[in-house]
């Protein structure tokens, strides 16, 4: 795994990180496929993706304990090893299962974006990533995280949308390349940073999988935003909620845009899986 930035800390992390990475696919075997899972972990987000080598990779982990019960049903019982953790923003349906995570699952290395979060959970969330041995590394846009032939480029926040009011917006956006595959992961980002991607990304921003922006909130997956991407399959993380989540505009939006619509709240635990040709739906 290799992290593209300027800062000399960053080579310590590029050497440790390798290291992991490779010692436990010798360990724990090979598999031969992507899989992207998206986790039910009720009104909140958490991704898993899964690349050959069994190098795991989750992206944020809901609100509380639900996500044990989810990794349970995705990976075998014996496999304690996460080799990254990406916490988008720092709200707690985005970070406050990380914590049961970080006290039942050993932990390569933890990514974030620099903003610390102001709710009391977040305090023990940065005890237990101390506690837990993990690196800890912040991210921003135009950093880059490689393994192997596989490419994670993150897009957001910029050094504007980082010091905004609204969490939201600092929130980390990831692209996974895998050879024909492209998967955007857009935390919960809304109109203003979607608006900026697609002025700065408009001819790379397209992904046959985007995970949809906040819940599928009214305030996300603008019109413009959709056709740059132009996704074939669009995933809503949401479970019950006061919000409306999701909103008729935003499934009208998406519909519009040819995607095919996925909801963890209907089908649980999604599973897609990339053999470097085909992408397969598991529901």
């Amino acid at each position: 795994m290799f992290f593209s930035n300027k800062n000399r800390i960053f080579v310590i992390v590029i050497l440790i990180v390798v290291d992991l990475f490779i010692w436990q696919a010798i360990v724990r075997g090979q598999i031969n496929n992507t899989e992207l899972y998206f986790l039910d972990v009720g009104q909140g987000d958490s991704q898993l993706i899964r690349l050959p080598g069994n190098v795991k990779i989750l992206i944020d982990g809901g609100a509380d304990a639900k996500i044990l019960g989810a990794l349970a049903k995705t990976l075998p019982l014996q496999d304690r090893y996460i080799d990254l953790i990406v916490i988008t923003h720092p709200q707690l349906d985005h970070f406050g299962g990380l914590i049961d995570v970080l006290k039942n699952y050993e932990v390569g290395a933890i990514i974030d974006n620099g903003r610390p979060g102001t709710v009391s959970a977040y305090a023990d969330l940065e005890k237990t990533i101390v506690k837990s041995g993990a690196l800890h590394v912040s991210l921003k846009e135009g950093d880059v995280i490689k393994y192997i032939d596989k490419t994670i480029k993150v897009l957001s926040p910029s050094p504007k949308n980082l010091k905004s009011d609204e969490l939201n917006d600092t929130s980390l956006v990831i692209m996974l390349e895998d050879g024909l595959l492209k998967a955007l992961y857009a935390g919960d980002i809304g109109f203003d940073v979607e608006s900026r991607l697609v002025k700065k990304y408009k001819d790379y921003l397209g992904a046959q999988v985007l995970k949809v922006p906040h819940h599928g909130s009214k305030f996300s997956s603008g019109s413009s935003f959709l056709r740059a991407v132009s996704p074939k399959i669009a995933v809503i993380e949401v479970g019950k909620n006061r919000y409306g989540h999701p909103t008729k505009q935003t499934l009208q939006r998406l519909a519009q845009a040819g995607a095919a619509i996925l909801r963890t709240d209907t089908s649980g635990i999604i599973k897609l899986v990339f053999d470097g040709q085909k992408l397969s739906i598991y529901r």
